[in-house]
């Protein structure tokens, strides 16, 4: 009798001690679930919140720069036989230069085609010796620049005018009595000599407005 009383404690307390464990997993479970259930909602309401105040962030507007249309652009011919005028910068010599040579000059009056101006008054144009003789020089017009572009240019060719260039000796040592001036010819172009030439060859140029 007592042994089975002794047996019936040690079952009723295993039961009992299995239902407390049991308890205390649950109950532990119970918290974990909590816990990670909290964690969550919290981090979804802190998305939530970003994603509004990204919603909400107002967005700067693009600033519109407008754009300047391009002038029309006109081809003009210029013809053959256009009386082109310039002025010469420099002086040129038969005693000096050869033929290659070039020079600078500018337009002293504009070119203008059924009224309107394709070439304006001051435009830079390049010039060429093309013949050096003797008492002879030639020069023709080579190239003129409008709005930065250079175009080419086919022209007649124009001679300079004679000139006499006294030359003194002035060698050392040479008896005064011995230095006598000397008489040269040359054919001169001299700086700022206007001239006025005349196309040979048709040149197209481009015309904005």
């Amino acid at each position: 009798m007592l042994k089975f009383q002794a047996h019936r404690n040690l079952w009723l307390g295993l039961a009992a001690a299995a239902v407390l464990t049991g308890g205390f997993l649950f109950l532990g479970h119970y918290r974990a679930t909590h816990q990670a259930t909290a964690q969550a909602k919290k981090a979804n309401a802190g998305k939530a919140v970003t994603a509004k105040g990204a919603t909400a962030k107002p967005v700067a507007a693009k600033s519109v720069v407008a754009k300047k249309a391009p002038e029309p652009t006109t081809m003009v011919t210029v013809p053959k036989g256009t009386a082109i005028s310039a002025t010469v910068s420099q002086t040129l010599a038969t005693d000096k230069n050869k033929v290659g040579d070039t020079f600078a000059a500018s337009l002293t009056a504009p070119i203008e085609i059924e009224g309107q101006t394709v070439i304006p008054k001051g435009a830079k144009v390049t010039g060429r010796v093309v013949k050096i003789k003797k008492h002879e020089i030639k020069v023709t017009l080579a190239s003129v620049v409008v709005h930065g572009q250079s175009y080419d240019l086919e022209t007649n060719s124009l001679s300079g005018s004679k000139a006499k260039v006294d030359d003194t000796a002035t060698t050392k040592n040479v008896k005064s009595t011995d230095q006598a001036p000397v008489n040269k010819d040359v054919t001169l172009l001299t700086a700022k000599s206007q001239l006025t030439f005349k196309l040979s060859k048709p040149v197209i140029i481009p015309v904005k407005g």
